[in-house]
Parts: C-alpha cells; structure tokens; sequence
C-alpha cells in the first residue's frame, strides 16, 4: 500500500523551479516545436505537494509519434498510467525532486495540466480547496487519494474559469 503525504509547497518550489528549467532546455533541444510547462503543485506557490514535479510537454498530433520517441529515449514510460495517441506519461524517480512528463497532443482531451494549474492560480478558493483535500488525505492510502482528487479536478473541469483558458 502506497501512503501519500504532503508538504508545502515552499520547501520544493526552488529545487523544483530549478529542475524544471533543466528538463524544459533537455526537452527543447530534442523537440524544439513542444511547448513545456511547469504543471503541478509545486508550480502553485503555497499549496500542497507530495514533492515531485510535474512538466507538461504539448506536442501537435503530427509530432506526437516523435515526441513519443524522444521522451521515452530520456525517461522511463510510467507503466501505471493510461497510454493513448494523445497522451504518454513518462518518470524519473532519480531527479531532485522526483519527474513526471505527461506527453500531451494540443486541445486533445488530456490538454488539461496546465489548465489546472492556471484555474489554480487564479482562484485561491479552488487552490486552498484542493489543499483541503490533500489534508484529508495526509498518510492515507495514494489511490484513495488519486480517486477524491479526480472527482476534484472533474468540478474544476465544470467551472468557468477552466472553461475560459
């Protein structure tokens, strides 16, 4: 059984800032086009986060084969996570913090981390909900966790903020 925990964002946001910026020039180098965002809690200041940072690398549905090719040269497929023509996640636990890459085609259905993240910024009521949640869920079980936060994201997902980006 894997635990969740959480800490502030405050204790990661440099490292992960830091990461970010090297794995976003990797990125770049490889696949110029790919737009690469900084997603995530630790791209949300004062919010929660399990510690890992998260990047958003948004390909057109043309250069996704490619993209698909590139990252997988760079960092391990995450295995448990959906794989589709407009998505592909990718890991690696080695870095400081710990690397998630969601490979994502353009306005497809799964073009939505860095909406999340915009919508988090801008409503502090949503960001200090989400961190509610978190709280919640503090040294529980992570897949209890994945699944109240999913219904989360599903509300932000109905809000007009989201709708607008």
């Amino acid at each position: 059984m894997e635990q969740v925990n959480f800490f502030e964002n405050s204790l990661f946001f440099e490292k992960a800032e830091k990461t970010f910026l090297v794995h976003k020039k990797i990125i770049k180098e490889r696949i110029p086009e790919a737009d690469v965002q900084h997603v995530g809690s630790t791209a949300v200041p004062n919010s929660l986060t399990k510690g890992d940072l998260d990047i958003q690398v948004r390909v057109d549905s043309e250069q996704f084969p490619k993209a698909v090719q590139t990252l997988s040269a760079l960092y391990e497929l995450n295995e448990g996570s959906v794989k589709t023509d407009w998505f592909r996640a990718f890991k690696d636990d080695s870095t400081v913090p710990p690397l998630g890459v969601q490979l994502t085609v353009i306005d497809s259905e799964y073009d939505f981390f860095w909406k999340f993240r915009d919508v988090l910024l801008l409503n502090d009521t949503y960001r200090m909900e989400y961190d509610e949640l978190k709280r919640e869920f503090e040294g529980k079980e992570m897949n209890e966790y994945r699944e109240v936060k999913n219904e989360f994201f599903q509300k932000i997902m109905n809000t007009s903020e989201f709708n607008k980006l």
